[in-house]
């Protein structure tokens, strides 16, 4: 492995962190909200979550650079008030990953808060405990393995993402250039093929290695709880 494919990885990996860790605290309220409460518009919500995944990237690429482009409303309130920048950025590239990677976070993470038997919760509050205690001895272990599956599935999303990214933040050598776009570029040359295969190969590796993870280490809190 060469430098520059070194670069690409590590690239891609912070990229990919950075989405996920920025999406995960989102990602958990609404799911929250979606699992537990009921309120007008709650199948909107639900649809606006969806929507990355059925969209052309091409438009949630587009739609980013409208908005968080230099001379976007929102690009221009994080570099006025925060310094951050997103277009032509790898933040911008964290950012793309992250709403095409909300879907994922969102789903499982739902599906375990709905799993929940709502009895420990109320058994807690019972015994005095506050809802800050009860959602973070309670709630949040018992949804610990639907966290991790969304965590990984995004990451895993965050890692391939190439069309909202290359649309927002284009394809910039060692500044924006992932795995995905890396692969890209090099297959638009006539000698990349073989270089374009190993980086093909690290991403799966990359992508097989954290599902394996995650599945263990969900067992492992699954049987946890169960004791």
């Amino acid at each position: 492995m060469g430098e520059a494919e070194l670069s690409i990885i590590l690239l891609s990996a912070r990229v990919a962190l950075v989405a996920i860790l920025a999406a995960l605290v989102p990602a958990f309220a609404v799911a929250w909200l979606l699992a537990r409460k009921r309120f007008p518009g709650k199948g909107l919500l639900q649809a606006l979550v969806t929507l990355p995944l059925v969209l052309p990237p091409v438009v949630t690429g587009y739609g980013l650079l409208v908005l968080f482009g230099a001379k976007g409303p929102l690009g221009r309130f994080f570099e006025q008030v925060f310094g951050l920048q997103f277009a032509f950025r790898w933040t911008g590239a964290a950012l793309a990953a992250a709403v095409m990677a909300f879907p994922l976070l969102v789903r499982p993470i739902r599906l375990s808060l709905e799993a929940i038997d709502q009895g420990y919760a109320e058994a807690a509050r019972t015994l005095g405990a506050s809802r800050l205690t009860v959602f973070l001895t309670v709630t949040l272990p018992l949804a610990l393995p639907g966290v991790i599956a969304g965590a990984v599935l995004g990451f895993a999303k965050a890692l391939g993402e190439f069309g909202a990214t290359i649309t927002f933040v284009s394809n910039i050598p060692g500044e924006t250039q992932t795995l995905s776009l890396a692969i890209y570029a090099l297959l638009q040359t006539p000698s990349g093929d073989a270089a374009a295969l190993r980086l093909i190969l690290i991403a799966i590796a990359i992508a097989l290695a954290a599902i394996v993870a995650s599945e263990i280490l969900a067992r492992r809190l699954t049987r946890e709880e169960t004791r």
